[in-house]
Order: C-alpha cells, then structure tokens, then sequence
C-alpha cells in the first residue's frame, strides 16, 4: 500500500482539512511537514466541529501525529491548541503526538516583527497572518533560531541569543523599540519547556521504524502551491516550500516515501489577502458562491475572494508537485447556477498564454479566456457516487480533468467525511 502527500493544489483553503481527516482514518501517521499555525483546517466529524491550524488533523481519530522539522513551532499557541482539543474529548499524549526535536520555535519577538513589518509597509502589504512565521523562518535561514532541542539546554543557550539579539535588536531599533529582554524570553521558555519537551523526539527515527513495519504514512500540507516561496505568487507568499517535495525535507524521511500525490482542489477559486488572481469575481455571482461557500479563513476570519475555477494555474500546480490525482472539493456550491464558466488560458499584451508568469506586473495584467458551460439546477450535497450527480456536473468535472491534465481521484460534495465519491483510493495505488 502506498502513503499519501496532501497539498493545496491552489491557494490554500481548498477544503484539505475534511480529505485529510478522511484519509487520516485509514493511516497509521499523519505528519505536518512545512508551515506553522497560519495553516487551518476545519474538520467537522459527527456534530462535533475541530478547527486545527498547528495539530495534523490525525490527532482528533486517534492516529500517530507527527510535527516535522519542516513547520516552524509556536510553543504557547500549541498548549493552547493541545488543551482546546483535549476540552473537545481528544486525547492527546507523546504516545499518538510528536514533535521534531529539531523545529525552529517562533518566538514572541517573531510576532512583534512581523506585525511591525506589516504596518510600515503602506502599499506593499503582502497580507501576513501576522503570527511570526515569516521572522521564524528568516532566523532558521539565518542560522540563529531556537530550536525545541533548546529547551531542554537553556542554561547554555548564550551563545544563540547572543546572535538573535545582534540582528533582531537593530530591526526593533528601526522601528523604535526597546531591544529584546532577554531575561523575560529565558523565562518565558523556561515555563514552556516541559510542555512542549515531554514530546519532542528525533521524529526521523520514528518514522523510519514506523515505515519499516509497513504502516500507511500520510504527509500532510498546509496551505497551497500557489503560495509556495518558490512556484507561488511571490511576493503574496507564505515563507515555506508548500510544494509535496517539501515532505521529504520536512519530515526526514526520503522522496521515494511520498507515495502517491493528492492535489486538493475547489471546483471554484478562492484566495485569502493580498496578490493577483486571474479569474476573480466582484460581483453577484461571486457574492453569491462566496455565501454559499462560507468563505471565511479558518485561522484570520478574513473573508476569501472568490473567483471562476482557473485550469491554468491548477495544471501548472500540479505538474510543479508531481500531483497523481486531484481531490474535487465544494462542487455543490456551484449547484444552481445558469452557467459556470472556467479559465483555459490567459491573454497579455495581446499575446495567448497557457501558464501563469512568474512576475508580479505580469501577473496581475493576465486577462483571463473562458470556456462557459451550463450549469446544473439539481443538488450534488452529500452525492455519494457519480450516478447520484447531474449530467451536468459530471460534464464539468470531466472538463476540469482535460483542462489540468491530472486525473480525478476523488470528489467531496459536503464538509461531512462521508459524502465523498472515490473513483481511485490513493492508499491503494
């Protein structure tokens, strides 16, 4: 049997959080491989609604979950999270939870940065959730980080603070702040330590035993290729490598351990701040799909644009993370609708594209070209097999595989982890 990479195969918020759980329930691990708690994933099991944005989203089933070097960590908005959780009847202990020993920590001064950097930046902003992931990153790059192996040595920690503050005292000097009081981040650690110690481990050699005894890994991505720091809308991008090779980087495990890769895709578009977007709609019909879609982010409660789906982006995604089938999310928020229309290429200076280019003026110029197909008056909430679905909806899903070039392994009519159509189980390839 094969693991299983999840990605976002556009700008995140493409509904991975209910195809995770759903293939979490099957899995033996789930580990987070890249991001931080800017990720948010909306479960919704029974009655019971989880909202997760740090925890792999196997942890609510029970199953082994993992946080890989890859994610950087907030220690304090994990004990929040963890505690959130166990409130909700989730057992969460270092049996069926783990945490890289070797993962950046995002730091207080991470979060004060980021905020500052956001607020100076007038016309320029690109629209950060404002939580330190960008700074916990650059610090990492930077070679200069706290790690969780950290914690448990802060009696030596001199050295790595010496070097933190040289570079994050000139920025806060910048921008007329105190320098850092070291003494209060020691303390600060001091009281998160045990915490967040009683599951660290080198979650390399876990995986590793928990590979060799054939267990069924799933990778599990936050956000979306589209905000990839490298293939994404730079610079509206998160700070990590978003795409499914950053599983083997972010959790230690090889590339020949992703196994097959699933691309979760909205059968419309949506993206959450600042940055082009092609096929956005401003008017009623996108209102209309935006209500219907409760497009509201999970981790910023900032309304999403809402736009037509776009198979330019979608196919080059795709081809960029190696996607062996796509996962087909919220097809019944299209239910409804006279037409829908979906974007086949782009038009620049008077010249026809079938990529999305990588610099900014010209990505905000593309003028999207459409294919317009009717649309469909029946309901396809909660279809659980192609026969229950309109003719026209099929059509269209049939479309929206020609146009990306990948197959449809899946399709999720509502947010419930039942009402799924599986044309292809990813576990089984």
């Amino acid at each position: 049997m094969a693991n299983v990479t999840v990605i976002g195969a556009q700008w995140g918020d493409e509904g991975k959080g209910k195809i995770v759980d759903w293939l979490a329930s099957r899995a033996d691990a789930v580990v987070r491989f890249q991001g931080g708690h800017n990720a948010g994933h909306t479960l919704v099991v029974g009655d019971k609604t989880y909202k997760l944005s740090l925890l792999p989203s196997g942890i609510v089933t029970g199953t082994l979950s993992i946080v890989g070097n890859g994610v950087v960590l907030d220690p304090w908005h994990l004990k929040a999270e963890v505690e959130k959780l166990e409130g909700q009847g989730v057992e969460i202990n270092p049996d069926n939870f783990a945490i890289a020993d070797n993962c950046p920590l995002i730091l207080p001064i991470h979060r004060d940065l980021d905020g500052l950097r956001e607020t100076a930046a007038g016309s320029g902003k690109i629209g950060t959730t404002g939580r330190g992931i960008g700074p916990a990153y650059e610090d990492k790059v930077g070679r200069r980080a706290i790690r969780v192996c950290d914690l448990a040595h802060l009696d030596h920690l001199e050295p790595q603070l010496d070097r933190l503050c040289a570079h994050h005292d000139a920025l806060r000097a910048g921008f007329d702040q105190p320098p850092i009081d070291r003494e209060r981040l020691l303390a600060e650690l001091r009281e998160i330590a045990p915490f967040v110690l009683q599951f660290a481990q080198p979650v390399w050699k876990r995986l590793k035993k928990v590979r060799k005894a054939g267990a069924k890994i799933l990778f599990e991505g936050a956000q979306g290729v589209l905000l990839d720091i490298d293939h994404g809308t730079y610079p509206f991008v998160t700070s990590s490598n978003t795409v499914s090779g950053a599983a083997a980087a972010g959790s230690g495990l090889g590339p020949n351990a992703t196994g097959f890769v699933l691309g979760i895709v909205k059968a419309y578009t949506t993206r959450v701040g600042s940055g082009p977007f092609p096929t956005e709609l401003e008017d009623e019909v996108g209102k209309g799909i935006g209500e219907r879609g409760h497009e509201f982010g999970t981790v910023t409660g900032r309304q999403r644009r809402v736009g037509w789906f776009d198979a330019v982006l979608v196919r080059q995604t795709c081809a960029i993370s190696g996607v062996t089938g796509i996962a087909l999310t919220k097809i019944d928020v299209l239910d409804g609708l006279d037409e829908v229309k979906v974007c086949t290429g782009y038009r620049l200076h008077g010249k026809i594209m079938d990529y999305f280019p990588s610099h900014a003026a010209d990505q905000a110029a593309v003028e999207p070209i459409y294919e317009t197909m009717p649309g469909w008056k029946e309901s396809t909430a909660g279809a659980r097999s192609y026969a229950d679905l309109p003719a026209n909806a099929v059509k269209y899903i049939q479309r929206v595989q020609e146009l990306i070039e990948t197959p449809v392994a899946l399709v999720s009519t509502s947010p419930q982890r039942e009402d799924t159509i599986l044309m292809r189980d990813p576990f089984m390839d």
